[in-house]
């Protein structure tokens, strides 16, 4: 009987019914059925959120529940943190930008948004900025940088961690400036960085490239400033003095 009824489950393109039928509480038909379909549903969405998380490529397994919230984390007036987990910025295609010394829990943050986005059905892309420049310089070379380009198009969150780590090559600080521009007012653009607006002339070689690309992320921005030691400076002093 089971096998009859996940052939037709199959047929009908049911991935989870056939599995979980019996589980569900008969009281009667209408409502039999309704609670199979939602449960149906149910495990639709938490399927394609976790191919959406694949997708994505975070580099780690960062949760909000496992997140530490301090009082060292600054949020501008139309922010806080009830508004940041709602995820509202998204659809609104505003960006996130997170400033402060490092080890002070930005990309944490920041992965544990962009998981919990794509549970919410949300197309989300994860990079380091070095490593995403590296790839734009090869595109380039490779003749590939408008198929690349091209991959955006339908991201709703795009999540650059470490800006300011590496300097780039005036042709990667050009080619990131051309993407950051078809992402303006397309999709949400979140930012890590350890320095601040003011220093970015040190990583983009060159200034009037530097002015424009701040005025594109800061327009529709929300800047949350880390404060404060870091978290993994402050651990790994505690666990030797004890």
């Amino acid at each position: 009987m089971s096998n009859l009824i996940r052939e037709k489950c199959k047929s009908l393109r049911l991935a989870y019914v056939a599995d979980i039928y019996e589980q569900i509480p008969f009281e009667n038909p209408e409502q039999y059925i309704s609670a199979l379909l939602q449960q149906e549903l149910e495990h639709r969405e938490v399927a394609k959120g976790e191919r959406l998380i694949k997708k994505a490529k975070f580099m780690n397994e960062k949760e909000l529940e496992d997140y530490r919230w301090s009082e060292h984390i600054r949020f501008p007036p139309q922010m806080d943190r009830e508004s940041l987990e709602s995820l509202y910025f998204i659809d609104k295609k505003e960006n996130l930008i997170l400033t402060g010394a490092p080890g002070t829990g930005k990309s944490h943050l920041v992965t544990a948004l962009g998981r919990k986005a794509c549970r919410s059905g949300y197309e989300v892309r994860f990079y380091r900025v070095a490593d995403l420049v590296e790839l734009l310089e090869k595109s380039w070379r490779e003749g590939r940088f408008q198929a690349l380009r091209n991959r955006f198009n339908k991201v709703d969150m795009i999540i650059l961690d470490e800006m300011g780590y590496v300097p780039f090559s005036k042709e990667g600080a050009e080619l990131l400036f051309q993407l950051i521009s078809d992402w303006y007012e397309r999709s949400s653009l979140v930012i890590t960085s350890n320095l601040e607006f003011s220093q970015w002339n040190r990583i983009f070689a060159d200034a009037r490239l530097t002015a424009a690309l701040v005025d594109r992320v800061i327009h529709h921005a929300h800047i949350l400033s880390f404060t404060g030691d870091s978290y993994r400076v402050t651990h790994a002093l505690s666990n030797h003095q004890s």
